[in-house]
């Protein structure tokens, strides 16, 4: 997963894709969320500090992908409307290709072990990586299409459609985390 955020970017940045961009930017809230659920996972049955450090990691991952879509939807606008063409990349493909082998997997991994321990936050983070292979199909659309058929264009497409994607996640897990806070103080 940190190859697929290094890579994303940092081709991204060199080919002046910002689908590749998009995707790497919510691949690295993936991975922080992943981190918060394993060091979940590992701690002992005493949970000190436990829900409090976890509400505020969820807080913050949940405003990281508010913050995400005008950052890479700004940009993506302004540099269509100053006639940026994004390069094709095949170095993109690939990660792209990669995440479309790698993700599966990992979606049947969490889901197994979470439904193993009983844990609702590996359950849920399966999910994620649901999320992740229909951004990697829109991304290697996109790539494909600029790489092999010069539609340019095509890169903005794939960020719009990668850039709903993280919407929607932006705002299911808002309503996750105020559920969450109800259930807490036993409202409905």
């Amino acid at each position: 997963m940190t190859i697929e955020v290094l890579g994303s970017i940092g081709v991204g940045m060199i080919a002046g894709s910002f689908a590749l961009l998009a995707f790497g930017g919510d691949s690295l809230i993936e991975l922080i969320t992943g981190l918060v659920v394993l060091r979940s996972l590992r701690r002992d049955s005493s949970n000190v500090g436990g829900v409090n450090d976890s509400k505020s990691t969820e807080q913050f991952t949940s405003a990281l992908l508010f913050a995400l879509i005008p950052a890479i939807g700004f940009s993506a606008v302004y540099s269509y409307a100053s006639g940026l063409r994004p390069e094709g990349s095949l170095l993109g493909i690939i990660i792209a290709i990669a995440a479309l082998i790698v993700m599966p997997y990992l979606y049947f991994q969490k889901k197994q072990i979470g439904r193993q321990t009983r844990s609702l936050s590996l359950s849920m983070d399966a999910i994620s990586s649901i999320t992740c292979i229909l951004m990697a199909t829109a991304l290697l659309g996109g790539l494909l299409a600029e790489y092999f058929l010069g539609l340019w264009w095509a890169d903005y497409l794939a960020t719009g459609i990668i850039l709903a994607f993280v919407a929607r996640e932006a705002v299911e897990s808002y309503h996750e985390l105020h559920a969450q806070e109800a259930a807490a103080h036993g409202l409905p």
